[in-house]
């Protein structure tokens, strides 16, 4: 079976190699290399590094609507195209060139968390449960009926970057049995999507790395396993400002203002929220690397004990 894989970052790594293990592979889409680093030379997409290292030709084009392209992809008359956080549009003619049309692998449960970002949106709205949809793409934005699906629990302790890696292996896998299906002759028929329950997670922005200490601590807390490992939660703490990598919320009553410094000890920065209070474990001074509070304070003899 000839597979076209399209695929950028890190989470895209396992289900190429999921593509590649009974397949052939005959081409692997990615972005184009970018500038990156503090040399800001250009550098290759994780999907590109794996294709390269496994001899599969890699294309870099802008753009799928450029008519050339799209020639150049019917040439090769793929069975499938399997995309995998891609970052680029597949316009309806792009769609209809494999002969089974292009799978998406979606880091959700469908109709839950359309769009860029739906890991991190998840852990934010305190959601339990996530999964990975493997969907059958039309032209609207991860609306098509879902072809396979698998779900897993969302952990009071899971950050951004540890849902990231779990779903990336979920995904290669339900990719693998749908791919098996469709060797085997059985090809599997996509349900569609319900009418209910669609929500959109937007792409994340920088700006959004701020804490507001009005929000409740709860909502708070959440956010920082969200953004870890970027863009990293963000507040002003002490006369500084801090990045927080690790946070509890505590059930903690108080008269104080949002933002005031209640307790500064060993186990934790306790800063008052709107409800509650964030217990602040793990921080980044400007310039510096992710220390625990207890090294922080080492530095900061000023605020021990307060």
């Amino acid at each position: 079976m000839k597979i076209v894989f399209a695929g950028t970052p890190d989470f895209a790594v396992p289900s190429l190699r999921a593509a590649v293990r009974h397949n052939e592979v005959v081409a692997v889409y990615t972005q184009p290399d970018r500038p990156a680093g503090r040399g800001r030379g250009l550098s290759a997409s994780p999907v590109k590094l794996e294709a390269v290292q496994r001899g599969i030709p890699v294309l870099q084009p802008e753009t799928l609507r450029n008519p050339e392209t799209q020639a150049a992809l019917r040439v090769m008359a793929p069975d499938v195209m399997i995309v995998v956080a891609y970052g680029l549009i597949l316009p309806k003619a792009v769609l209809e060139i494999p002969r089974y049309g292009c799978w998406n692998v979606h880091a959700s449960l469908l109709p839950r968390w359309r769009g860029a970002a739906p890991i991190q949106r998840a852990i934010e709205a305190g959601d339990t449960e996530s999964g990975v949809c493997l969907m059958q793409m039309e032209a609207g934005l991860d609306t098509g009926p879902v072809i396979l699906k698998q779900a897993t629990p969302i952990n009071d302790t899971d950050t951004g970057g540890q849902l990231h890696d779990r779903l990336a292996e979920l995904g290669a896998q339900v990719l693998a049995d749908g791919l098996g299906l469709l060797r085997a002759g059985m090809r599997p028929i996509p349900t569609p999507q319900p009418a209910e329950g669609v929500s959109y997670a937007h792409k994340l922005d920088k700006a959004e790395a701020r804490l507001d200490w009005s929000q409740p601590a709860e909502a708070l807390a959440r956010k920082v396993r969200a953004f870890v490992p970027w863009p990293i939660a963000e507040a002003a703490v002490a006369g500084e400002r801090l990045r927080i990598h690790g946070a509890v919320a505590l059930d903690l009553r108080h008269q104080a203002a949002p933002g005031t410094l209640l307790a500064a000890t060993r186990q934790g920065l306790d800063i008052a929220c709107g409800e509650g209070a964030l217990r602040l474990r793990v921080i980044q001074r400007e310039g510096g690397k992710a220390i625990t509070a207890a090294d922080y304070l080492n530095a900061r003899r000023d605020l021990a004990g307060a």
